[in-house]
């Protein structure tokens, strides 16, 4: 416990006594610990350490304001994304956009606007780690939660997706158990993955200041793998099983052209091919570690199935759109009004001109 006298000195008073706010007297309270090298991110808190003893010399706005040594310190906590992975075992669907544009600002409105996860997409967005962060940092501003999706399926990509600390990863390309397993083993730490390990240092452990990090990281991550060939469907079912993945990302597109429906992804072959692989995943059983229960099924909405129709087959996580796609779509509206209004305008002007001065004058 501090033995000097500590002040929560007001505003006021420190726009009257500037020195206040010197670097020798803006110091931490930190909290009696077993460890001395680490400690609780909330117990951190800003107070002002007068030099002397001598109540006198102590601003009298904030005189009354002297902490005593017995008193406990407030604490503060910070708001944090809902996990994702607790929300699913509570039974709640998930509606979410993808982000390929790595912008932070569009990130920040989506995550105000409400979804409940946004996918940072370094598979087909043009962006890559550097890029991801501010985004990542916007939508936990938010109150939104991120998923990684990495641009293969490698334990390198997957290190320095994690590290920055979003809620999910999702791996693409899964097209067999084995494959799902190497992407889970990168997730996981030593001896029971390859993830490579500087976790107190960065921002997935807050830094080195989650001091529970490790214990939890596991529980806290949501892993996605995504079946998108011929080849995966096949193994649709043994793929879900894999002891780590938690959820299975269809994804229709690459489907659809590896059955040589690339212009078509809404054939009748291939969406007989989703239902089938969609059973698959949800009838899956985990076992081998004492897991149980199906994995989640998540999947992108197209116009020929929208968003409702996935929720009705059992999809617990849906991405309805992209921001590009939903830039695009309301620019192109835009211009499309505005192109039409020109035109009427034009039309009016026209019918106008064909009447005598008289008429003219009273429409007016």
């Amino acid at each position: 416990m501090a033995t000097t006298i500590m002040t929560s000195t007001s505003l006021s008073s420190i726009f009257r006594n500037p020195q206040l706010l010197a670097p020798s007297k803006l110091k931490f309270t930190l909290p009696r610990s077993s460890s001395s090298s680490s400690f609780p991110l909330q117990c951190l808190r800003p107070i002002f350490v007068s030099t002397t003893s001598n109540p006198s010399h102590i601003p009298k706005s904030s005189a009354n304001d002297i902490t005593s040594p017995s008193s406990s310190p407030p604490t503060y906590t910070l708001s944090s994304p809902k996990n994702l992975k607790a929300r699913l075992q509570n039974g709640e669907t998930l509606y979410g956009l993808f982000l390929l544009t790595f912008s932070p600002t569009i990130a920040e409105i989506a995550g105000l606007s409400g979804y409940d996860f946004v996918v940072v997409d370094m598979e087909h967005g043009h962006g890559g780690i550097s890029d991801a962060l501010p985004c990542i940092h916007a939508l936990a501003a938010a109150g939104t939660a991120s998923i990684l999706r990495v641009p293969e399926t490698c334990a390198t990509w997957a290190k320095k997706a994690l590290d920055l600390g979003p809620q999910g990863i999702m791996f693409p390309m899964i097209e067999s158990a084995k494959a799902a397993k190497e992407a889970v083993s990168y997730c996981r730490f030593p001896p029971m993955g390859i993830r490579g390990s500087a976790h107190p240092i960065v921002r997935a452990s807050g830094y080195g200041i989650d001091e529970g990090y490790l214990s939890s990281y596991m529980d806290e991550l949501l892993i996605m793998c995504q079946i998108e060939s011929e080849k995966g469907v096949k193994n649709a079912g043994e793929i879900a099983t894999v002891d780590g993945v938690d959820c299975i990302q269809m994804g229709p597109l690459d489907l659809s052209a590896s059955m040589g429906y690339l212009w078509d992804p809404g054939n009748k072959k291939v969406r007989e091919v989703m239902r089938a692989t969609e059973k698959a995943v949800l009838e899956s059983k985990k076992d081998g570690n004492g897991n149980s229960g199906e994995a989640y099924l998540a999947g992108f909405a197209l116009p020929h199935d929208l968003p409702l129709d996935l929720q009705s087959r059992g999809y617990r996580m849906v991405s309805g759109a992209t921001d590009v796609g939903l830039f695009r779509s309301v620019a192109v509206e835009d211009v499309r009004r505005f192109k039409i209004s020109i035109m009427e305008e034009s039309s009016n002007d026209e019918h106008e001109d064909g009447k005598d001065g008289d008429e003219k004058y009273w429409s007016e």
